[in-house]
């Protein structure tokens, strides 16, 4: 039987790349939700983003269909050629942006697309300038490719966004890229064009500099439209750009695992190489369903949206009532993330946004993120992908908690 001495690697035996990076703290706290409510808590889970609504049944019987019909083998390492032109189609269609089959690389999610790209392009060192407050997993793929994480700080004041001379300034001789988010997780704000367009005109200025924008959020958008990512607002970037994107959030299709790239072909050929040896071919019935998506009816697309604003401006409108909360409309995905420097009370033990957070789990049962996680502290993440009822109830919940602290 082997000793418990053996059974526990010692850290030095793992490598440096893998402990430098911290586990998904989204991950975490909804992991820690589903263990509270399997012990019979009542917990309202706001901290996944996740649509709650149903994969629409189209898409799901194009996936029966494909394994009915044997699709069931590998495909292309970069995907089939009926799903890549489908993409090609979208960006024609609702991005004015054009693409040939040699620019799509199609991957096991976003993150996957992101991976793949990073992969390809930072070397030991480079710096990746990454806007904050940022997706959680942003910083900690950079760190596994060995580049060096380069935050620049956008708050509530100027609306998350960061600011050309800021982009300007956190530019050196280092710099690899850059990687917008619009609309933003965890903000939920948007650039606008002209916004964009004078970032553009900063990049311009550095050729070297390679921009990755994720606009998984796109279809999700109600102010800031029609929807415009930094190509569309300066065209003379197409060449430096790679555009991510997915069928997880717009379809509800989380699970499903398909995220898709599109850019220079010298970059997808190199994203398509790393593809090759870390996963090959992304699961062959989820681009059939895939497919169905983009090519299908987009009324659930439209459904979802509304729903998400209708549920948008009730919270927000509930945390704008409540004293110690600051809380600004986002501009789109299903997040909201206010401030809650005024609800700090050493006196309560409530210091911080993470102190904040364990109160809420504690007094409310409700699950948040805490904003540090997403690199802006004394803020918190909510999410409304669950049901009316639900988000009313939180909604109560919260107010009756933070009464205790103000």
């Amino acid at each position: 039987m082997a000793s418990t001495k053996s059974l526990h690697v010692h850290e030095n035996a793992l490598a440096e790349r893998v402990q430098r990076i911290k586990p998904s703290s989204t991950i975490a706290a909804a992991a820690r939700a589903e263990a509270l409510q399997a012990a019979g808590k009542k917990i309202i889970n706001l901290s996944i983003g996740e649509p709650d609504f149903d994969t629409p049944e189209a898409i799901k019987m194009a996936a029966i269909k494909a394994i009915q019909q044997g699709h069931t083998k590998y495909t292309a390492v970069d995907g089939i050629k009926s799903l890549k032109q489908a993409v090609i189609n979208k960006m024609a269609r609702e991005n004015r942006l054009h693409y040939e089959l040699n620019q799509i690389l199609i991957s096991g999610g976003a993150k996957h697309s992101l991976y793949n790209f990073f992969s390809a392009v930072v070397n030991p060192g480079d710096e990746v300038i990454i806007p904050a407050p940022y997706w959680v997993s942003y910083p900690e793929m950079i760190l596994l490719t060995d580049g060096k994480p380069v935050f620049v700080s956008a708050g509530m004041e100027q609306h998350f966004k960061i600011t050309p001379a800021q982009l300007e300034a956190a530019i050196t001789h280092k710099t690899r890229l850059i990687i917008l988010n619009s609309p933003s997780n965890p903000s939920g704000m948007a650039y606008s064009e002209k916004e964009l367009k004078a970032l553009g005109e900063v990049l311009l200025r550095h050729p070297q500099v390679w921009i990755v924008t994720d606009d998984i959020y796109e279809h999700h958008l109600w102010n800031q439209t029609p929807f415009t990512n930094i190509v569309n607002a300066c065209p003379e970037l197409y060449d430096r750009t790679v555009v991510i994107n997915s069928v997880s959030k717009t379809y509800a299709m989380t699970g499903w695992r398909i995220g898709y790239a599109a850019g220079p072909m010298n970059v997808i050929a190199a994203m398509k190489k790393a593809q090759s040896q870390n996963t090959s071919s992304p699961c062959s019935i989820s681009q059939y369903a895939a497919l169905e998506a983009l090519e299908g009816d987009q009324a659930c697309v439209r459904r979802m949206t509304q729903a998400y604003k209708e549920r948008h401006d009730f919270i927000v409108g509930e945390l704008q009532k409540m004293p110690g909360i600051k809380c600004l409309p986002s501009d789109g995905t299903f997040y909201t993330f206010p401030s809650i420097k005024g609800l700090l009370n050493p006196a309560k033990g409530v210091t911080n946004d993470i102190e904040l957070a364990e109160f809420l789990l504690d007094e409310a049962e409700i699950v948040v993120i805490p904003g540090s996680a997403f690199g802006v502290a004394d803020h918190i993440r909510l999410c409304y992908t669950t049901s009316m009822e639900k988000l009313v109830e939180a909604a109560e919940r919260i107010h009756k908690a933070v009464k205790k602290l103000t």
